[in-house]
């Protein structure tokens, strides 16, 4: 019996395992573990990985991690999205101009720096800065809709402003709409490392460079929640 192209194509879709991780911040260790461990699990089968920004700062290895994101997006090229995290946007104000750079620095801009051995975000390779701006704000699967901080619950999910896919917090935290996608974010660290499961959203920022665990949520075809956790805490 012969399998018409869309149907194939659905039949791989609902065979492929989603991976979504949060927030890495400069954790080398931490990221590398969790990737090899999300290719266990798949066993095999079609995945697709989605990382949710905040890629750098705080953490001792910005610079190696993005370097490794970069070799991903290389290798994987679809099978992986990379999407931009009020992290990357705040280091690529602070390359365009010094008066943003205090903020940057505030947040754990410092030690990305370190990382590159340089002294100011102006030095930071061209190809890394790129690569910043080459980042995706928002990822939508049909089931989920994949975003760093959140949304802003009055607006439409093609209609929201890049700032609050970056930076929300409140309301959106305590927002009770269905927004016709469970909403997979990050940028607010759980207290309790744990992540956080909503009618309506997943919180999976777990704390990782606070001393809680790095955490992917995993996704099949079928459902929308997720089927489960991988967390790697050292």
């Amino acid at each position: 019996m012969r399998v018409n192209p869309r149907t194939r194509l659905q039949i791989a879709m609902s065979m492929t395992r989603t991976y979504a991780i949060g927030d890495i911040h400069g954790l080398l260790g931490k990221v590398r573990r969790l990737i090899a461990r999300c290719q266990h699990d798949a066993r095999g089968q079609p995945l697709r990985f989605v990382f949710l920004g905040d890629y750098i700062d705080r953490g001792p290895d910005s610079r190696a991690v993005v370097e490794h994101m970069m070799e991903l997006e290389a290798h994987l090229g679809d099978d992986a999205v990379f999407l931009k995290g009020n992290h990357e946007d705040m280091a690529l104000a602070a390359s365009e101009s010094s008066v943003n750079a205090g903020m940057w620095l505030f947040n754990g801009g410092d030690s990305t720096l370190t990382s590159y051995g340089v002294t100011s975000a102006r030095e930071l390779p061209e190809q890394h800065l790129n690569w910043f701006r080459s980042l995706r704000l928002t990822f939508d699967d049909g089931r989920r809709f994949f975003v760093h901080a959140g949304v802003d619950a009055a607006r439409p999910l093609d209609a929201q402003h890049e700032h609050d896919l970056l930076w929300i917090r409140e309301p959106f935290l305590s927002a009770a709409r269905d927004y016709g996608r469970l909403v997979v974010h990050g940028h607010t660290p759980r207290p309790d490392g744990r992540p956080d499961l909503r009618p309506n959203r997943l919180n999976i920022d777990t704390g990782a460079v606070f001393g809680g665990a790095l955490t992917a949520a995993i996704f099949d075809g079928g459902t929308t929640n997720p089927i489960g956790f991988i967390q790697v805490d050292d």
